[in-house]
């Protein structure tokens, strides 16, 4: 195996990282007036590249960011995006030098967690991430709908700097109150709203309540085609929502689902647990198109990850942990309701850390994994005290995609 040289990247060989990472993805280089946008994005120390023979031909980075937990603590996360190894390069041991080099620097840097978007499912196990949260996509006959009721409050359109800072101070002010979500840095908003706005004819509406804007809706329509021959329906996209309460939710919903001449509503990446089809008099008009693997979650501390949440009542367990890239990891845990400690008692419940990381958000139980032998079981009582204890209250959720 040919060895590769694998390290931070100097600011000057940004520009090649991104354009390798487009190329694995099959795109081509970003053209210069992107680029300007897409720089603002890197920060130094959070690129890695792999070399050989002076020639980069694998890289991976990271945002700065947040990431929400049960209980309402927040702890650093590394979202981790632009992961790519040159075509040439692929199945030679890149990828997994790159992760190693980065696993280890963002554990050095003190982060707690990083969390990222896969591409293809079969790759991120080995590196010791786990599925932690999922979502719908939902397709919505707006012809046919009928919603049952009328917004309470008022949804307004709002455009350009005004809108984004209005959306910006909702999201930072609601999102953290749901477990799973994570905290967007500047040039996310760059991207998805200021660009979006002034290329894809993105829109925002605010909704106030009596106590003021209490949410918000960023959304895209694509005009349909009509003639004798072909139908092709305008769609109205819903990409962000986010809302103060239920009576907030329901009036930006109610809002889209009202917007004349568009046939279809559709939603990415919303909750598994979102009620929209309540809100319709014909529920079947409100078709979920998938549902599907969201938020990759890798825990790089796992003492501080596990104390940072809380727990259900309950007795406690101890749990295994093996982790082959962060041995430090490794260890027996015990856990309780009143918090974690690590300790030199026998494990209850084996498994490796990619497993605890799809538990510990609480999407699903330890005998779901049981069942799957995705963990070993050595207590059998301990499967119902781990459910117990990591159980939450709401089903996890990201909702930033990145």
């Amino acid at each position: 195996m040919t060895d590769h040289d694998v390290r931070v990247l100097d600011e000057s060989e940004f520009r090649a990282a991104h354009t390798l990472f487009r190329g694995a993805l099959h795109h081509p280089p970003a053209p210069d007036d992107t680029w300007k946008l897409v720089r603002e994005s890197y920060e130094p120390g959070r690129a890695f590249g792999a070399f050989v023979d002076g020639e980069l031909v694998g890289t991976a980075q990271s945002f700065p960011s947040r990431l929400a937990v049960p209980g309402g603590a927040v702890v650093t996360n590394a979202a981790v995006s632009r992961v790519g190894v040159r075509a040439d390069w692929t199945r030679r041991g890149v990828l997994s030098s790159v992760q190693r080099a980065q696993l280890r620097g963002l554990r050095s840097a003190g982060e707690v967690v990083a969390t990222l978007r896969a591409s293809e499912t079969a790759i991120y196990g080995r590196y010791g991430y786990g599925v932690a949260t999922r979502f719908r996509l939902l397709r919505i006959d707006r012809r046919q709908a009928a919603p049952r009721t009328r917004p309470a409050g008022r949804v307004r359109l709002v455009d350009g700097e005004s809108g984004e800072r209005i959306a910006r101070g909702l999201f930072e002010e609601l999102s953290p109150r749901r477990a799973g979500t994570i905290a967007r840095w500047p040039a996310w908003w760059a991207f998805n709203v200021r660009q979006a706005a002034a290329e894809d004819n993105l829109k925002l509406a605010v909704r106030s309540g009596a106590s003021g804007d209490d949410g918000y809706v960023a959304f895209k329509v694509t005009p349909g085609v009509h003639d004798a021959t072909d139908e092709k329906p305008t769609t109205l996209s819903v990409l962000d929502l986010w809302a103060r309460d239920a009576e907030a939710w329901a009036d930006l919903w109610l809002f889209v689902l009202g917007i004349d001449l568009v046939a279809e509503v559709t939603a990415f990446g919303r909750p598994v647990d979102e009620p929209v089809e309540w809100l319709l008099g014909d529920r079947r008009a409100c078709r979920v198109a998938d549902v599907a693997d969201e938020t990759w979650l890798r825990l790089l501390d796992v003492p501080a990850a596990l104390a940072a949440r809380t727990y259900a009542a309950g007795e406690p367990v101890v749990l295994g942990v093996r982790d082959t890239y962060l041995p430090e990891n490794a260890g027996s845990y015990r856990v309780a309701a009143d918090g974690v400690t690590r300790v030199d008692d026998a494990p209850e419940l084996v498994l490796d850390v990619d497993v605890l990381a799809s538990a510990y958000l609480g999407d699903v139980s330890f005998s779901t994994l049981a069942a799957a032998r995705r963990l070993d079981v050595v207590e059998a009582g301990a499967l119902a005290r781990a459910d117990a204890l990591f159980a939450a209250a709401e089903v996890p959720w990201c909702g930033t995609y990145f």
